[in-house]
């Protein structure tokens, strides 16, 4: 007896048939233009008139092994600015983000603002809020041990990444069908009891990938905070650039950025592909 080969369980095969060999190919295409690429960037940036120059001025390696202890020691100052600012960043932009999609009449001064914070801090840029609180608010304050640009660094990239956190927040949950806080209220949820167990679980799981390329963007900020004075990594590379009279160290700098920005990279690539795969969502080529 033969198989029905119009049966849902072969057309399944077929599929995943031809769905495996679409990947392979797609692969192989892949690897093929990234050896072309590499090739190229091999073969022609030495040919370049001043590549001679250029490599002398960033790509000393002397000078990268000499420097590169140094700036590693600096940059732990990045992680801890990067550590203490994330979490303050997060309550605060939830928090922003929960009065924004607040419906009481009572509370309008709050949602007003909200939205007046989130357009302030996200129309200005990050460097010039680091400098505007950095040298302006200490100049309010007499106590010296207030003055620590440290502090007035991390309430800068605070305000600014919690405005543009607070929208990604805000999509997330705005995304939970209405139907579900009506269901909610239905088995005699109160508005609290509603938003804190039905609408953020589901909010936070569907905004992680957007949020994870926002902690990446923050590792980087955080540099920053060295044009107030914090010697971090960025102003550690900019003293070794001058001892040396050479440009190696900045080279090295980006270097432990990059250690720990891809794999944070990926990271977010890998949670979004998954979010994709729960929702059902595919992309089309």
């Amino acid at each position: 007896m033969t198989a029905d080969v119009s049966s849902p369980g072969a057309s399944l095969t077929r599929r995943q048939a031809y769905e495996r060999d679409r990947r392979r190919r797609g692969a192989a295409i892949a690897a093929t233009s990234t050896i072309i690429a590499l090739v190229a960037v091999v073969v022609l940036v030495p040919r370049a008139p001043r590549w001679a120059q250029v490599k002398r001025s960033f790509f000393d390696l002397d000078i990268l092994r000499e420097s590169f202890p140094d700036l590693a020691r600096a940059f732990w100052l990045d992680i801890q600015i990067f550590a203490w600012s994330l979490p303050l960043i997060f309550v605060l932009s939830l928090l922003v983000a929960i009065t924004r999609n607040s419906r009481s009449p009572a509370l309008f001064p709050l949602r007003a603002l909200a939205v007046v914070f989130t357009d302030i801090f996200r129309g200005v840029p990050v460097i010039l809020t680091i400098y505007l609180i950095g040298f302006g608010i200490p100049g309010l304050i007499p106590s010296r041990e207030w003055s620590n640009p440290l502090i007035w660094g991390t309430v800068a990239l605070v305000l600014s990444y919690s405005a543009y956190t607070s929208e990604v927040f805000r999509a997330g949950i705005e995304s939970v069908h209405e139907s579900q806080r009506a269901a909610a209220r239905s088995l005699g949820m109160s508005s609290g009891q509603t938003l804190s167990t039905i609408v953020l679980p589901q909010a936070i799981r569907r905004v992680v990938p957007p949020l994870m390329n926002s902690l990446v963007s923050l590792q980087k900020d955080v540099a920053l905070v060295s044009l107030i004075g914090p010697v971090e990594v960025l102003r550690r590379a900019e003293i070794q650039k001058s001892l040396a009279a050479n440009f190696t160290p900045y080279v090295g700098a980006a270097i432990i950025f990059l250690a720990l920005t891809i794999p944070c990279t990926r990271l977010a690539d890998h949670l979004l592909k998954r979010e994709r795969r729960r929702t059902g969502a595919t992309a089309i080529s």
